[in-house]
């Protein structure tokens, strides 16, 4: 395999070279191989990438002074250059966090050019302005400006989509954007850069500076940023709404879960068992809104049990660049470390079904095998703490009530489903669940809706004309009584 080397940073439009020589390497989750290596971003670099971005924005013929109209073409061009680099994108990301190549292809390669092309299309259907009658005589002008320049911080599990979950309401919005990836996803996000570039994107708009934690809390922290975007943990999210409350920054922080799939008593998995998938183990486990608590009735438990053991247990495990493959290797050696401890915990608090070992014959990358745990109960710690990997815990409930109690039961609030024969029985039970989402027999972030958390799950939402909103502040010019 060809090592992808950079040498070399995205910043005011042209590649630049970066303060020092320091270098952020990437190895094959797969075969723990080297694959590539990028420039280290450092302070120096962050200072650099805000002045590009604030010299665009404060441009008074610039970016957020363009036409929405305006923008929109440029962000069709943005969009049309991501999907010719489409299956590069999908294999790049595969390659570095181990998502199966079929899901990067949905995920990674088709996301990010609709998002563009659903904000472009939002900011142009939105007024200029909204004049208001006034109840004291006169009239109040009110309208949206975008908030300026956003610091966006974006975590390594699906790299492509959550940049994008916030590059293109923010540059549909007229802002301009520093983006820090994840150490461990930075060849997607040098992709991604050469895109910008080949579709013209003005300089200063999208700059991007990866670096470890010490170079993200630099960026929330920096003077020249006016918004901060983050997704990641939830103890990182603390800190970063710490800093952002000293400072009376605007913040959008989606952050961890734990949500919880209620399963009714007249529910058939077996006929929705692809959906069931994607709900609980899609990515390797390695997506925040996973539902990996399941709630099943007392009445039906082992035969749950039972089907979700056989789902597990049925799953291709492998090579993430094959289409056959369900499940690919966790990140990094020390993720694999992070869940293999849970799995310690689990075979001491209650029944291992399946899994809970490294796959046979896959001597080298970081497998885990699908996971399954049963008789614990919701106060178990991997029914309490996010584990990040292919791992469920079944819990028996009596009554409905009980099992949106168990639900609720939660420090986190980010995903649900519920699942049942009867789809008005099942929206009920949704509505009392308290979480920021809830799926009906399935589990989709539609473009058009709001996503984020309550509780530990985070603040603010994203997607929806709500994500489009979180990039600008509201501006109320009062016009005096006619005379």
């Amino acid at each position: 395999m060809t090592v992808i080397d950079y040498r070399q940073l995205y910043v005011g439009g042209t590649w630049s070279d970066p303060a020092t020589a320091r270098v952020i390497d990437v190895h094959s989750p797969t075969t723990e191989a080297l694959i590539g290596s990028v420039p280290r971003g450092t302070e120096a670099d962050i200072d650099a990438a805000v002045a590009a971005a604030r010299s665009a924005f404060d441009d008074p013929e610039g970016w957020a002074n363009w036409h929405p109209k305006r923008r929109g073409e440029m962000l069709e061009q943005f969009a049309a250059e991501l999907e010719t680099r489409g299956a590069d994108t999908a294999a790049r990301v595969s390659m570095q966090n181990g998502m199966p190549i079929w899901l990067a292809q949905q995920f990674e390669a088709g996301f990010p050019p609709l998002l563009l092309r659903y904000y472009s299309d939002l900011m142009n259907a939105a007024p200029a302005e909204e004049p208001r009658a006034g109840m004291l005589g006169g009239t109040a002008l009110v309208s949206r400006r975008p908030v300026g320049v956003v610091g966006a911080i974006v975590p390594w599990n699906v790299p492509q989509a959550i940049s994008f979950l916030k590059i293109a309401p923010a540059l549909a919005a007229g802002c301009t954007m520093v983006l820090k990836p994840a150490e461990e996803t930075v060849l997607d996000a040098f992709l991604m850069a050469e895109a910008a570039a080949a579709a013209g994107l003005p300089a200063g708009v999208l700059n991007i500076v990866p670096g470890g934690r010490e170079v993200g809390a630099y960026l929330v922290s920096h003077p020249g940023i006016d918004k901060v975007s983050f997704t990641g943990s939830t103890v990182a999210g603390r800190s970063i709404a710490e800093t952002c409350g000293r400072l009376l920054r605007p913040v959008t922080l989606e952050l961890g879960g734990k949500s919880a799939a209620i399963v009714l008593d007249d529910a058939d998995l077996a006929a929705s068992i692809e959906a069931f998938f994607a709900a609980t183990l899609l990515n390797n486990g390695q997506i925040c809104w996973l539902n990996t608590r399941v709630l099943a009735p007392r009445s039906r438990y082992t035969e749950i049990v039972d089907a979700i053991t056989d789902l597990a247990g049925s799953l291709s495990v492998g090579d993430p660049l094959d289409p056959a493959t369900k499940v690919g290797p966790l990140v990094s050696s020390r993720q694999r470390e992070r869940v293999e401890g849970y799995i310690a915990k689990g075979k001491q608090e209650g029944r291992l079904t399946t899994g809970g070992a490294r796959p046979a014959g896959l001597d080298q990358g970081w497998f885990v095998e699908p996971t399954v745990f049963a008789d614990l109960d919701n106060d178990a710690t991997v029914a309490r703490e996010e584990i990040f990997g292919p791992v469920l815990t079944v819990i028996p409930y009596g009554s409905d009530d009980e099992a949106v109690a168990m639900a609720n039961d939660s420090n986190y609030g980010l995903g649900g489903t519920v699942w049942s024969a009867d789809q008005d029985r099942a929206v009920d039970i949704a509505r009392k669940v308290r979480s920021g989402t809830v799926g009906v027999n399935h589990y989709t972030n539609d473009p058009v809706a709001p996503f984020g958390g309550i509780k530990e799950s985070g603040m603010g939402r994203e997607l929806g004309p709500e994500g489009l909103h979180a990039f600008q502040v509201l501006k109320t010019i009062y016009l005096p009584p006619a005379v």
